[in-house]
């Protein structure tokens, strides 16, 4: 029989890095072991205190209850301390904190909360696939707004047309931005609160990548105050928990409840030992500082591998991503397709793969790719050699 499938579903296709994990394996079965910078997920082993803390928490909670929607008070507890040193915003574990599995989960099913389909929803391009599935989904409307090379991570409300502003709902900020790294200031942050809170939009930040940077420590926007703010947290990059799923929220409590009010009726709680490896993760700053220090390696490593073949020096100041300027005229699905040559088998995410047109027709991704700080050490500087020494097949894509 033929299998109906929803306008939704069919609209979007596939997840745009389910693509790159097909040209991986073709390569693999020509017997070419591409270096991947394709997809965001840490290849160094989750620290040994995390993982010691789950295999101890395994049998603590050997009976395998159902573990709560919201998070236990413990890890609760452990997000608001947490939240109190980085950023120095008194949270109330109680009503402002709520656990998720995973920003990806809690990002795509923000939208059933607080959008009706008629309502506009604001948010980034290029930016997180989520914001847009999300925001379809919950049958509300999409309003994207750019994030170029040295622009700000933040829109403008006024140059968001008086029709869409007044419909709108929820706008989503990413905060450092994947993929380009820009990171928002605070008065960028205080000015967008102050604007949302004024005309009754809430506001949302993505803080998924807060803590790879590799200058200023960037900011929250917990701290612009908690009245119409939610921010959204991973362990993931963090970490190198991405297998665990498991983040938070913080923020505004009566947008708190709402989310758990959604979350208890979509899907369960993060398993009770997972939430007590978590706890120990934002117990220490250790490992996080080695993470830092280990992705300004990879990034500078190959930031001047395309600058010593021409190309811009496109180095981030934060998040976990190199946002490379094609060739001239070149776009970013050939820019990914050179890459993929052979000879040179280094696998990139093309930008216009991660983003939307705007209302202005215009692909901010156009033009890019997005390479992922991923890999080892020892392969990240072997496709940089690889790069240097093709430069012409890469220059004449």
């Amino acid at each position: 029989m033929s299998i109906p499938i929803s306008d939704r579903v069919q609209s979007f296709g596939e997840y745009p890095f389910a693509e790159v994990q097909r040209r991986v394996r073709a390569l693999r079965e020509k017997g070419i072991q591409a270096i991947d910078f394709g997809i965001g997920d840490p290849s160094s082993p989750t620290p040994d205190l995390i993982r010691e803390k789950a295999q101890e928490a395994i049998e603590t909670h050997r009976r395998a209850g159902y573990p709560g929607f919201i998070g236990s008070m413990d890890f609760r507890e452990a997000v608001a301390r947490w939240i109190d040193n980085r950023f120095g915003v008194t949270v109330d574990p109680e009503t402002e904190v709520t656990s998720s599995i995973g920003s990806k989960e809690m990002v795509f099913n923000a939208h059933f909360g607080f959008v009706n389909p008629g309502d506009v929803v604001v948010f980034p391009t290029p930016g997180y696939p989520p914001y847009d599935r999300g925001t379809a989904f919950s049958g509300a409307e999409a309003f994207r707004y750019p994030v170029l090379r040295g622009g700000p991570c933040v829109p403008d409300l006024a140059a968001i047309p008086e029709d869409v502003l007044s419909r709108t709902k929820m706008l989503w900020v990413t905060s450092p931005h994947s993929p380009t790294g820009i990171t928002a200031t605070l008065p960028q942050l205080q000015e967008l609160a102050d604007g949302c809170r004024e005309r009754g939009i809430l506001l949302l930040c993505d803080e998924a990548y807060s803590e790879i940077y590799f200058d200023a420590r960037p900011p929250s926007a917990l701290q612009t105050g908690k009245s119409g703010v939610l921010s959204v947290f991973s362990l993931s990059k963090r970490s190198a928990m991405t297998g665990y799923r498991v983040g938070y929220a913080v923020g505004d409590p009566e947008a708190i409840r709402i989310l758990r009010l959604v979350k208890m009726s979509i899907d369960s709680g993060t398993p009770l030992f997972i939430q007590e490896a978590a706890i120990a993760a934002l117990s220490d700053e250790e490992h996080v500082r080695g993470f830092r220090e280990e992705y300004r390696e990879k990034r500078d490593i190959l930031a001047d591998a395309f600058v010593s073949i021409g190309l811009p020096d496109c180095r981030p100041e934060a998040a976990l991503y190199l946002w490379q300027q094609a060739p001239p005229g070149c776009s970013g699905i050939d820019f990914a397709r050179s890459l993929l040559h052979e000879d040179i088998a280094v696998v990139a995410t093309p930008g216009e793969w991660l983003s939307q047109p705007t209302s202005t027709g215009e692909n901010p991704g156009s033009g890019h790719v997005r390479m992922a700080f991923v890999p080892t050490l020892w392969d990240t500087k072997k496709a940089a050699e690889r790069i240097k020494t093709h430069r012409e097949l890469i220059l004449r894509a």
